[in-house]
């Protein structure tokens, strides 16, 4: 197994930033609109370079859906920046009704998502989006968990057809994913070997799985970790696999526990083995103002709250 290892802290949204950028080089399809957003969504190197491809729609979320949707029926791939709240929950019709029904290749690339956009609070915090996209069909869900990954996945998705909802965040999280690594599409990386429990972990909460299961292994507990980066399609072979072998899991999410990753998850395990789940997610309720980590910490969100699930997931085997 490769050692995983903080190279660096940056954040998630540069790592899209870097991944447009490189595209704007390579696929002249490549076509960008954002919502008034550009500094916060790192767009500013593709606009320099590519003015006559990109597109300031202003503060017009619903708008700039139905514009992307259109510049597909001439062969573009448009993507498409605002903040996670404003990239969904703003504009589910469009979405649903100009997007996903029609099978339009957009990407619907997300910032500030969880509770980790901070001191902007619950009003922008939002905790439901995973759940909304996952629920519409043909839609891919992506969450990345660092720099290297998100820029690896907005790579990916401009050459796969159909819409894809790319979740990221705002603040300065560790990049230890391997800047070389592959990144499939519905495809699982598995971190750590384990054979006590399994830690099924997506985002922010990827590194926060990787810290837990050092300190688990303190307690001659071996954890299995894995990063879930692609919700939807969900790598249901990974995950069987490994409870076959640890025989309980916990899932750890930067979302609301109903609808999210953890859901996905017992789907897969009701249907298949019924296997002990604990959930770290937040608890079906808003957020508030506050920095990164002091929400992470109150809301459960960090390695000692994967940690008491870890035990508590063993102790119900």
């Amino acid at each position: 197994m490769k050692k995983y290892t903080n190279t660096g802290s940056k954040d998630t949204r540069s790592g899209f930033g870097a991944g447009l950028t490189e595209l704007g080089q390579k696929n002249e399809n490549v076509v960008a609109l954002c919502a008034d957003l550009i500094g916060s969504l790192k767009m500013d190197d593709f606009k320099k370079n590519h003015p006559d491809r990109f597109f300031q729609i202003g503060i017009a979320e619903a708008n700039m859906i139905g514009i992307a949707a259109g510049l597909t029926i001439g062969g573009k791939i448009p993507f498409t920046g605002t903040f996670a709240n404003f990239s969904t929950g703003r504009v589910y019709d469009q979405i649903r009704q100009s997007v996903a029904y029609s099978d339009k290749n957009v990407k619907i690339c997300a910032s500030h998502a969880g509770l980790t956009l901070g001191e902007d609070g619950a009003t922008h915090q939002i905790l439901e989006d995973i759940g909304l996209m996952k629920m519409l069909p043909g839609m891919t869900v992506i969450n990345t968990c660092d720099y290297n990954q998100t820029k690896a996945a907005t790579l990916a998705i401009a050459d796969h057809h159909g819409p894809v909802y790319l979740r990221f965040g705002r603040p300065v999280v560790p990049n230890f994913m391997p800047a070389d690594e592959p990144f499939v599409i519905g495809k699982a990386i598995k971190m750590t070997e384990g054979v006590d429990v399994t830690i099924v972990a997506t985002g922010h909460l990827v590194w926060e799985a990787l810290q837990a299961a050092e300190a688990l292994a303190e307690k001659g507990i071996l954890a299995e970790v894995i990063n879930i980066h692609t919700i939807k399609p969900l790598d249901e072979k990974a995950i069987l696999e490994s409870i076959a072998k640890t025989r309980c899991v916990v899932t750890a999410e930067e979302h609301n526990m109903f609808g999210g990753l953890g859901e996905s998850v017992s789907r897969v395990l009701a249907t298949n083995t019924p296997t002990p789940q604990e959930y770290v997610a937040v608890k079906d309720t808003f957020g508030e103002s506050g920095t990164p980590e002091q929400l992470m910490e109150k809301y459960g969100l960090n390695s000692e709250a994967i940690i008491a699930a870890a035990e508590k997931a063993i102790k119900r085997k």
